[in-house]
């Protein structure tokens, strides 16, 4: 059933009127059937679909759906050989999720999971992450490290340094990062990134990166995001394809998951300096309950929030980091 909803998407995605009959030729099944798979996607997937009697069905607008040998292109020598497997789905619950059902099964290596869709899509502090069919990306990549799950801390940070390098190479200006790896456009989110580890206490541990990366998001779907947004088309970066954007993102991922592996978090602190819009503003770090103000000191060499209050400099290692109300007026 699947695979038959699948072939419609794909001839739908041109945007053009696809007759019933000739879907039901295609396909191989019934008009009455073909109607039926329409029903579903729409009712399932939140896509719509017109359907014009005498012309046939056509989506709203056109789609382009992942395809496995398109993202392999935007692949290093070293990242194929590091891939263990990439899956494509059209609908999931959430791709960290699949991730965390099946890790790579040898260290230095990854799997890949994409999809067209979430309907339990996470955040992070437990938020909901609005997935909608086909407008953004929506990526998970799993390794398998030789080190203490402890070692792991950093690797939140280098992935939003990767994750923006890339953003800066597509031709995306005035990007940022903002702890511990969201990457913001004029203190609105473009994109988030969730990292999950789990393994023994001395190695080794597999960590999930999972990337939610707003392209286009439909005005019916931005009504359901409760806190400032952006995508790349109202940030103004150049069109590109999904596919050759996920193509580079996981090539870039890969890159940095091996280098994490062999020099762990100093690599990257550089370059998370060339992001950080924060530095020497006052800010608040929400932990639980607690609110703690101060001037933002940038990231320390273990990754920490470096903050300067009353009694000096202090390193924290959790908690969400917002400018000072007072700061925004």
């Amino acid at each position: 059933m699947q695979q038959v909803r699948q072939r419609i998407l794909e001839r739908l995605s041109d945007g053009h009127f696809h007759s019933g009959q000739e879907l039901a030729q295609t396909l191989g099944i019934s008009r009455t059937a073909v109607w039926k798979h329409v029903q579903h996607i729409e009712s399932n997937l939140g896509l719509t679909i017109g359907a014009v009697r005498g012309r046939g069905y056509r989506l709203a607008a056109p789609l382009e759906l992942l395809d496995e040998q398109r993202i392999r292109r935007g692949l290093s020598g070293y990242a194929e050989q590091a891939l263990e497997a990439m899956s494509l789905m059209v609908s999931t619950a959430s791709t960290n999720s699949c991730a965390a059902a099946d890790p790579p099964t040898e260290s230095g290596r990854a799997r890949v999971w994409l999809a067209e869709h979430q309907f339990a899509g996470r955040g992070r502090r437990g938020r909901h992450w609005v997935s909608a069919f086909g407008e953004s990306l929506y990526l998970s990549l799993a390794w398998r490290f030789d080190l203490p799950i402890s070692e792991l801390s950093g690797l939140s940070l280098a992935a939003g340094v990767v994750v923006a390098e890339v953003l800066e190479r597509l031709g995306l200006e005035s990007h940022s990062l903002k702890w511990p790896n969201d990457v913001m456009v004029d203190d609105r989110k473009l994109c988030g990134i969730l990292v999950e580890a789990a393994g023994e206490t001395g190695g080794p541990a597999n960590a999930i990166v999972g990337v939610g990366l707003n392209i286009r998001v439909s005005p019916g779907h931005a009504s359901q995001i409760d806190r400032p947004w952006t995508d790349l088309v109202l940030a103004g970066a150049p069109p590109i394809s999904r596919n050759q954007l996920a193509g580079m993102l996981i090539d870039a991922l890969i890159g940095a998951c091996g280098q994490y592996a062999n020099s762990r978090l100093a690599p990257f602190l550089a370059r998370w300096n060339v992001f950080d819009a924060l530095c020497g503003q006052r800010v608040n770090i929400l932990h639980g309950s607690e609110t703690i103000t101060g001037v933002y000191r940038g990231v320390g060499e273990s990754g920490a929030v470096v903050l300067e209050g009353p009694e000096g400099l202090s390193e924290h290692f959790a908690g969400e980091v917002s400018l000072r109300r007072a700061d925004r007026q």
